[in-house]
């Protein structure tokens, strides 16, 4: 394993840019986050970790085309890099890893404590 070192919001913001393809950018990963997991989150944060992912070289990114809708302004559109979803992978068979090595009274929760 290559060890990538994703902390939980970085982790969030690569599993959302691959969710979204070619549609994701700041707004979009941000409405698509509390979507699904109900959490908030500042533009602002987003927009910092996507720029960190970019450096770190987990997502490419390249200027939309301008439409109306954002008054003539164009959308930084990102999308995963080859290390990127090499990274995701590395994440999920990890979690997987440790989730399947969990005993089964660990999750049973009908007995209390």
């Amino acid at each position: 394993m290559k060890g990538y070192h994703l902390g939980e919001l970085e982790e969030l913001i690569l599993l959302t840019v691959g969710i979204l393809d070619q549609e994701a950018y700041g707004v979009g990963v941000l409405e698509e986050i509390k979507k699904q997991t109900g959490r908030k989150v500042n533009i602002s944060a987003i927009h910092t970790v996507l720029t960190r992912l970019e450096d770190k070289g987990f997502l490419k990114s390249q200027m939309g085309g301008a439409t109306e809708e954002r008054g003539g302004r164009r959308k930084r559109l990102f999308t995963l890099s080859a290390t990127g979803r090499a990274a995701i992978e590395e994440v999920k068979t990890l979690r997987n890893k440790l989730y399947n090595q969990l005993p089964p009274l660990a999750l049973d929760f009908s007995h209390g404590l």
